[in-house]
């Protein structure tokens, strides 16, 4: 594509949805809006430039972008507000009621491992980039990666074997 504005239309309709997520878990609604379109601003200036495949330069933009403007501590309250918000709504069925409670238990689980522990376990799993890419995006080589996803994935598996919403199923 030699068009400078139909390859950045492409790269912006191919990836949006993946780095607006991506600041979702880390900031508030409209900070992860302004972040995320800052992200694709510095993704025009730097056109010509980006690699293949440019989702983990993407996020390293975002992220590099989410430390400048908040504090680990703002990310979790944001996220115990949000979950609040979920659970006090009336009148779910049964079901719902339990996906929530699922998806609770799960979120609770994340916010509490390490920032570098959930953002292993994010970028492997939830945007499935590969554990060289991964580590690029984190800093550290591809084995340092490697072990810090088996680790945070050991610690995440024994956070929800802990949590109330397992132990009330098992009761059952």
């Amino acid at each position: 594509m030699d068009d400078p504005e139909a390859r950045f239309t492409a790269l912006y309709d191919r990836h949006y949805r993946s780095v607006l997520g991506y600041t979702l878990l880390r900031a508030e609604r409209q900070a992860a809006e302004d972040i995320a379109s800052e992200t694709f601003l510095i993704a025009w200036r730097q056109l010509e430039e980006l690699p293949e495949p440019p989702l983990p330069w993407l996020l390293g933009v975002a992220r590099n972008l989410l430390r400048g403007q908040r504090r680990s501590g703002l990310r979790r309250r944001a996220l115990v507000e949000r979950l609040a918000e979920l659970s006090s709504e009336g009148d779910v069925t049964e079901r719902v009621a339990e996906q929530v409670a699922e998806r609770e238990a799960a979120l609770a689980a994340l916010a509490g491992l390490s920032e570098p522990d959930a953002e292993a376990v994010i970028l492997a799993s939830w945007y499935g980039l590969a554990p060289a890419d991964a580590a690029k995006l984190a800093g550290c080589s591809t084995r340092a990666f490697t072990v810090r996803l088996y680790r945070a994935r050991r610690r995440l598996s024994q956070a929800l074997d802990l949590t109330p919403a397992t132990t009330l199923q098992e009761q059952s």
